[in-house]
């Protein structure tokens, strides 16, 4: 059985990833799509719309195969790092190809890129440090820096958030797991940051949370840009457990980690720099929610994406010994998901997955999962009891959602 890989966040999952979702198959003429899905917390450092239950719940209903988490150490972090988790449980996982979206669509520029930038990394490397030291922010830095190469119409416009992401996916594959195929779908309408809708069928997850979190909106205001499983779902989700995340709902934990540590004790969260831990603290005094903290410490050097993280690792008692040096490749498979025809795969991959199977939590060894565990933890504890309960032992009695009957 051909599989295709997909590297995904899912929230919530909306019809742009029902069309890459479809499209990855076709284009990668494989038999099954497996989903390697950010786990509660993401990677531009917000809580999860919904449990990674919930979304695996949604990929499986829209035609994915099989869902794996992306461990906390991969899925919290910088675009390489992310992309090195998951790129590698992909080639564990057996995947002959990476189907990734983009706002090129052209995996020929992805690929010279990777070329280029490997072949001038000393230079470029150097332009980077130029440009932070400037006050840019890294992504920034990395954008300008790529420009000063003057590589004209063959390069690839990495101040978009997926050609960014895109890059580093193929980067991950040219570096270590070569027998991947690259693939790319462009993206259709919708950006990544748009904040409204601007079309009839297709928004971005930022829209979609957006008006779902604005005043006087319904959940049946997303029905026309959302499949009709993922509307379910959320209802579903929504009535068992009486709201959807956002940051809002973790400040007062937030707020309370950091009006009691120290200076020193900050210092040591994984993402704090040098001397940013006393604006932090400070912020944290003044604040009254967690959108007037943010926008009392961000600055042109640090985005807020990059704040965001940061605030999740304190949130989570995330360090620094913990966290560097960051990892190349992730340690195990932890299966959320599959579908019938996932399931025959895994039977049929069962001695040649490249990792280690992890269907039952129980079984598996605590430290493997120690902050995978301790993020279900925190990110659960924004609900109120018994709400907060029945999601917390998920992380401990739920087996992986297993979506019986055929495609065919």
């Amino acid at each position: 059985m051909k599989a295709v890989g997909v590297i995904v966040e899912y929230n919530p999952f909306h019809n742009g990833h029902l069309y890459h979702l479809e499209k990855s198959r076709e284009a990668a003429g494989a038999d099954i799509a497996i989903a390697v899905m950010s786990g509660n917390f993401l990677q531009r450092g917000e809580p999860a719309l919904l449990s990674k239950w919930a979304r695996a719940e949604m990929a499986l209903k829209a035609g994915a195969d099989l869902v794996f988490e992306l461990p906390y150490k991969f899925a919290v972090q910088n675009a390489e790092t992310f992309a090195d988790g998951a790129v590698s449980i992909l080639a564990a996982s057996g995947c002959s190809s990476l189907c990734f979206g983009s706002e090129s669509g052209d995996i020929d520029k992805f690929n010279f890129t990777v070329h280029l930038l490997d072949k001038h990394n000393e230079a470029y490397q150097e332009r980077v440090k130029h440009h932070m030291r400037d006050g840019n922010s890294y992504p920034k830095a990395l954008s300008l820096a790529f420009k000063d190469l003057g590589l004209g119409e063959d390069g690839l416009d990495l101040s978009k958030p997926n050609n960014i992401l895109g890059y580093q996916y193929a980067k991950s594959v040219h570096s270590r797991h070569r027998k991947l195929e690259l693939l790319t779908v462009e993206r259709k309408s919708a950006g990544y940051h748009d904040e409204y809708f601007s079309s009839e069928t297709i928004a971005s997850a930022t829209s979609i949370r957006k008006a779902l979190f604005s005043e006087g909106k319904v959940l049946t205001d997303i029905k026309s840009y959302v499949p009709g499983t993922t509307l379910e779902i959320m209802e579903d989700y929504k009535k068992t457990f009486g709201a959807f995340h956002k940051w809002e709902m973790y400040w007062p934990f937030l707020k309370y980690r950091l009006l009691q540590m120290s200076a020193p004790e900050l210092k040591e969260i994984y993402e704090m720099e040098e001397g940013l831990e006393n604006r932090v603290m400070l912020s944290a005094i003044k604040a009254g929610t967690f959108h007037e903290f943010m926008e009392s410490i961000k600055t042109k050097r640090y985005t807020w994406t990059r704040l965001q993280r940061a605030c999740v690792h304190i949130l989570t008692n995330t360090k620094k010994e913990e966290m560097l040096p960051q990892p190349k490749s992730a340690s195990y498979l932890r299966l959320l998901g599959m579908s019938e025809e996932g399931r025959i795969y895994l039977n049929r991959q069962k001695g040649s997955l490249g990792l280690p199977l992890i269907s039952k939590l129980s079984s598996s060894p605590e430290e493997a999962l120690r902050q995978d565990i301790r993020a279900a933890r925190i990110y659960a504890s924004a609900l109120p009891h018994p709400q907060r309960q029945k999601l917390l032992e998920m992380e401990y009695t739920q087996p992986p959602i297993y979506l019986k009957g055929s495609r065919a």
